[in-house]
């Protein structure tokens, strides 16, 4: 399986697992709380941050655009409510200046052909393809015709779609992420085995992208083989949002960040040895064979 190149990292089994705290659209169209949370991913340690963009009137299933939703601003049409989550250029200008002084990657999932044209002039090391959009062959092709590696979630989806998905994206530079798309997602959902079955079906670098409440079953997913893992970041999972409450605190995040280079460390290479620190301990307890 041949490892796939993100930035300056490489990402793929056997490495070390590449973390991407996903902001979304936790900052709620609030460019200091999309800075905080760069901040807090950054310090606790993650390669990237990533964002969704949309063009709202492209990206909002048809029917859906004038229900009315509740929000901050009041009671509006959906249409509207995307419209206020969405940065647009000088935002993002802004972002791309902050990461990059904070020394971190960043990367959005595009939601739509336009959005995809948006975040190219950004150079951004990979683009993510949602869950929600793996059935639209024509924004898969535009996206791979951007010529950059590609993260395919594969929620909500069969094996079936997941095979024409593959087929349109082809396998070269292709990240598949297993993922249960509810918020929050049950345990008895997530069906971690799901990687390692993707990962022989498909010969690509599997990653996770998790929605559940907890840090547990990520850490879980490493172990399974996930050379990638996704967790959305929130200040505050009482925030208002849709995505807050299967989101991770900043302190978590630094706790997953940790158990995960824990488990690297002590995961080793499955040669058996006897340590130096183990000798005393047998020449103490041991009375035959030392």
């Amino acid at each position: 399986m041949t490892a796939v190149r993100i930035g300056d990292r490489e990402v793929g089994p056997g490495l070390e697992t590449f973390v991407v705290a996903e902001i979304g659209i936790n900052h709620n169209g609030d460019l200091s709380l999309a800075k905080k949370l760069i901040g807090a991913a950054s310090g606790a340690g993650v390669q990237a941050v990533k964002f969704q963009k949309r063009t709202p009137e492209l990206a909002v299933p048809p029917g859906q655009g004038d229900l009315p939703r509740e929000t901050p601003w009041g009671v509006i049409p959906y249409v509207e409510y995307r419209e206020r989550l969405e940065f647009g250029q000088e935002e993002y200008e802004e972002i791309d200046s902050f990461c990059r002084s904070m020394g971190i990657t960043w990367f959005a999932s595009c939601w739509d052909e336009d959005s995809v044209d948006f975040i190219d002039q950004f150079d951004p090391p990979c683009y993510k393809i949602a869950s929600a959009c793996l059935t639209d062959d024509a924004l898969l092709a535009h996206t791979r015709a951007k010529g950059r590696p590609i993260l395919l979630s594969t929620g909500m989806s069969s094996l079936e779609q997941i095979d024409h998905a593959v087929e349109v994206l082809v396998r070269e530079d292709l990240v598949l992420m297993h993922t249960t798309s509810t918020y929050p997602s049950a345990p008895e959902e997530l069906n971690l085995s799901v990687i390692s079955r993707l990962a022989e079906r498909y010969g690509v670098p599997v990653g996770y992208s998790g929605h559940e409440v907890g840090l547990a079953p990520t850490l879980a997913a490493v172990v399974l083989g996930a050379c990638v893992v996704e967790r959305h970041i929130t200040i505050d999972r009482a925030m208002w949002g849709s995505d807050h409450a299967a989101s991770v605190e900043p302190q978590g995040f630094s706790r997953l960040v940790r158990d995960i280079r824990m488990y690297e460390s002590a995961r080793g290479d499955g040669e058996k040895r006897v340590y130096d620190s183990e000798r005393p301990v047998m020449e103490r307890l041991r009375r035959v064979g030392l």
